[in-house]
C-alpha cells in the first residue's frame, strides 16, 4: 500500500523542538488515484510543512475525507487523513515535542529558587511610559517585541524559549495554543495564546500571533510590565497621556467613541469631525 508522509508543523510556535518529526498519514482527498487509468484525481488536498492547505478544489467540510487509490496490483486502497475543521484540533498534537526532556509536559525547575538579583532588576524594572500603547477600546498594552527584548536582556538570546504544550485548536475564527515559558532550563509559566483569523490563507500569521500572545501572558509571572494590570496605574496613565473622542467612519458614516494617545491621531477610516 502506498502511504503518504507529511512533515509535521514543526515551524509553528516553538520551532526546532524534536527531530524533523514526520508522521504517516492517510490521504484527505476523494480521487481515483495517481496510478489509475480512469482519469486525474479530483478534490485532492494535502498539507505542506509550511502549514498551507493546497487544494485542487474546495475540500468538503468534514474533518476527514475518504480517498480511493489503485495500487500496483490493481486493488483499490482506501486512505484517510484528518484535515481538521473549525471547532476541532487543527494540527498534529505531537508537533514540536522534545524527545528527551519532555518540556511539553515537564515542570522541571519550577519555584526552586529566585533568579539572581541582576535578572530580577531587569524583569521588574518599571515600564517606560513612552513605550506603552493604547488600543481603540482603551486597553493599555506593551508591544510583544518589548517583552522579547526584556527577556533577552535578562537571560540572553538562547537563554529562554517558548515550548508548545499541545496542538493548535480552532473555535469559530479563533486560533489558540498552549505554551510554556522556559528560562535557563527552568519552567516559569504556562498560558494559552490566541489570535483571530478570517480564512486559511491567514493561518501562518495567526499561529505567530498566537505564540506572541502566549508570551505576553507568560511574562506576567515574571513581573514584566506588571503595571499594565494595575487598575490604579491604568487610570492615571489614561488621564495623563490618552484621550477618548467621538469619531466617524469615513466610509460607513457611523460614529463611535475611541481611545488614542494624545500624541497620535486616529487611524483611517476613523476621522474626528
Amino acid at each position: 500500500m502506498d502511504v503518504k508522509r507529511v512533515t509535521s508543523f514543526g515551524s509553528f510556535g516553538g520551532q526546532g523542538y524534536g527531530s524533523n518529526a514526520t508522521k504517516s498519514t492517510k490521504a484527505t482527498s476523494t480521487s481515483t488515484g495517481a496510478n489509475s487509468s480512469t482519469g486525474p484525481s479530483t478534490g485532492s488536498a494535502s498539507i505542506s510543512a509550511t502549514g498551507n492547505m493546497k487544494s485542487g478544489s474546495t475540500p468538503p467540510p468534514q474533518s476527514s475525507v475518504a480517498s480511493t487509490q489503485t495500487n500496483g496490483d490493481g486493488a483499490d486502497v482506501k486512505n484517510e487523513i484528518e484535515v481538521g475543521e473549525l471547532g476541532t484540533s487543527l494540527f498534529d498534537s505531537s508537533e514540536g515535542y522534545l524527545q528527551d526532556n519532555q518540556w511539553s509536559t515537564s515542570f522541571q525547575g519550577m519555584a526552586v529558587a529566585p533568579f539572581e538579583q541582576r535578572i530580577i532588576d531587569v524583569l521588574m524594572a518599571p515600564v517606560a511610559e513612552n513605550e506603552i500603547e493604547i488600543k481603540p477600546d482603551g486597553l493599555l498594552y506593551l508591544p510583544e517585541i518589548k517583552y522579547r527584548r526584556i527577556l533577552n536582556r535578562a537571560f540572553g538570546p538562547g537563554g529562554w524559549g517558548l515550548v508548545p504544550r499541545g496542538a493548535h485548536s480552532v473555535s469559530g475564527r479563533n486560533l489558540s495554543r498552549e505554551y510554556a515559558l522556559i528560562c535557563l532550563g527552568r519552567f516559569i509559566s504556562q498560558a494559552r495564546g490566541e489570535q483571530e483569523f478570517f480564512d486559511q490563507s491567514g493561518l501562518a500569521t495567526a499561529t505567530e500571533g498566537c505564540k506572541s500572545n502566549a508570551l505576553v501572558r507568560c511574562c506576567k509571572d515574571l513581573g514584566v510590565a506588571s503595571e499594565l494590570w494595575d487598575p490604579a496605574f491604568v487610570s492615571q496613565f489614561k488621564a495623563k497621556y490618552c484621550v477618548e473622542d467621538w469619531v466617524t467612519h469615513a466610509v460607513k458614516g457611523n460614529k463611535r467613541r475611541l481611545w488614542r494617545l494624545k500624541t497620535r491621531s486616529f487611524d483611517y477610516p476613523w476621522v474626528k469631525k
